[in-house]
């Protein structure tokens, strides 16, 4: 009786043995399929969330490409070609901007002062000279981010036709929190990065804007800052 039993057990077992093989086999197969899945699938966040993040960095601030820098300004006379890089296009749309058409003027922007520190609203600066030839032109300040509500927006810049000048027709505007006598420019929060943007219309230098030279355009003091 045993001896015709232990060969059916092991039979029996063997079968066992292969069938959880198999399974095994079966389940190992699925589990580096579910694995590699996984890893696609984690490469394709990563990889959305990296190029996201970049997109976002390259567009936060200024134009990144084509800019000629001039003392503390940089002059962007593609900024709104129609040939402009994706990066242009994609800055001027988050901006919410309509750029200057190559014909119609030349764009100017500052982040730091003449001496490469980054203009902060909690300074007054003195932004003083002349601009280059041009039929009429504007000077705007604006800081990064969410505009200070404890802070009403008073002006966000002068033109060419409301600013005082001097007999020689150079001026001088102060930028800073705190009311200044003359040309004041009112710093539009507490504190924090500024930037300004000196746009020409109509001007003849669109077509040449690296030969202008550092007397040229206007000159960023840094005066004082609050503690």
């Amino acid at each position: 009786m045993r001896s015709t039993l232990r060969p059916a057990v092991t039979a029996q077992a063997a079968a066992a043995a292969r069938a959880g093989g198999r399974l095994g086999g079966v389940a190992l197969r699925l589990w580096h399929r579910i694995t590699w899945v996984g890893l696609a699938l984690y490469a394709l966040a990563l990889g959305a969330v990296l190029g996201l993040a970049s997109a976002d960095w390259a567009t936060r601030g200024g134009y990144p490409f084509g800019g000629v820098t001039v003392g503390a300004w940089t002059i962007w006379p593609r900024a709104g070609a129609t040939s402009a890089d994706p990066y242009t296009r994609a800055v001027n749309a988050r901006r919410g901007e309509i750029p200057l058409a190559v014909g119609e003027g030349l764009l100017m922007t500052a982040a730091t002062d003449d001496a490469g520190r980054g203009l902060d609203a909690a300074c007054t600066y003195s932004i003083t000279g002349a601009t280059p030839p041009a039929r009429a032109w504007t000077l705007t300040v604006s800081g990064r981010g969410d505009p200070d509500p404890a802070r009403p927006p008073v002006r966000e810049g002068f033109t060419a036709s409301e600013i005082l000048r001097e007999r020689d027709g150079r001026f001088a505007v102060a930028l800073g929190p705190e009311a200044e006598p003359g040309n004041w420019l009112p710093s539009p929060r507490a504190s924090g990065p500024l930037r300004l943007a000196l746009r020409l219309y109509d001007t003849p230098v669109a077509a040449s804007a690296g030969s202008l030279d550092r007397d040229a355009v206007p000159a960023i003091t840094r005066v004082r800052c609050r503690t």
